[in-house]
C-alpha cells in the first residue's frame, strides 16, 4: 500500500470538510430549536394542538383504507362509524393533574347528520368542568355527545378533561337523521 503525500493530505481535507459540515448543521439545528423553545416561552409563538376551549368545528374525512374496508364506503347509509373520537394529551393542571383533549367528528361524507351518540366512558369522571350539554356521563359505560343533538356532516365537537389517567373512549350507539 504506497501512498503519496499528496492523496493523504487530500484524504484529510475531505474528512476535515466533512466534519466541518456535519458540526455546522448540528449547530445551526440546536440555535433554531433554542429559539423556538425560547419564542414559545416568551407567549409571541404558541404550539397550538387542541382547542382549550370546548367547541364546535368544521373537519373533512380523508379517505383512508382500513382492514375491515369499510371506512371508504361513499354512498351507503351512515351509522356509528361515521363518528371518529380522537384523544390527546395537554398540558397538565397547574396541580399536576393531567389533562386530555377529546374531539369527536362526524366524518360521513354523504352528508349525514347523526344523533343520540352514545360513547362507552366507563366511569368517567373529571377534575375539569365540562360543559353538560357537550360531554356527559348518563350511567356507567354510556356517555351522551352533543346533548343527543345532531352533528351535522363534516361537525367536530372538543372538550378538555382532567383526571390521573385517560378514559378509553369508543362509540357505542348513534342515530342517524
Amino acid at each position: 500500500m504506497t501512498c503519496t503525500v499528496g492523496s493523504l493530505d487530500k484524504k484529510r481535507l475531505r474528512i476535515t470538510f466533512v466534519a466541518l459540515v456535519l458540526t455546522l448543521v448540528l449547530l445551526l439545528f440546536f440555535v433554531v430549536e433554542s429559539i423556538q423553545e425560547e419564542a414559545m416561552s416568551q407567549g409571541s409563538i404558541k404550539k397550538i394542538v387542541f382547542s382549550k376551549k370546548n367547541s364546535s368545528a368544521f373537519a373533512r374525512k380523508l379517505l383512508q383504507s382500513s382492514e375491515d374496508g369499510d371506512a371508504n364506503r361513499i354512498g351507503t347509509a351512515c351509522s356509528k362509524d361515521d363518528i371518529v373520537i380522537y384523544q390527546g394529551t395537554t398540558t397538565p393542571l397547574p396541580n399536576g393533574i393531567p389533562s386530555f383533549t377529546v374531539q369527536i367528528l362526524n366524518v360521513c361524507v354523504s352528508g349525514c347528520s347523526i344523533s343520540n351518540i352514545h360513547v362507552s366512558c366507563g366511569w368517567f369522571s373529571s377534575v375539569r368542568l365540562i360543559n353538560p350539554t357537550v360531554f356527559r356521563r348518563l350511567y356507567y359505560d354510556d356517555c351522551l355527545v352533543n346533548d343527543g343533538e345532531p352533528l351535522g356532516p363534516g361537525e367536530c365537537l372538543s372538550f378538555e378533561y382532567a383526571n390521573s389517567f385517560s378514559y378509553p373512549l369508543s362509540v357505542s350507539s348513534a342515530a342517524c337523521c
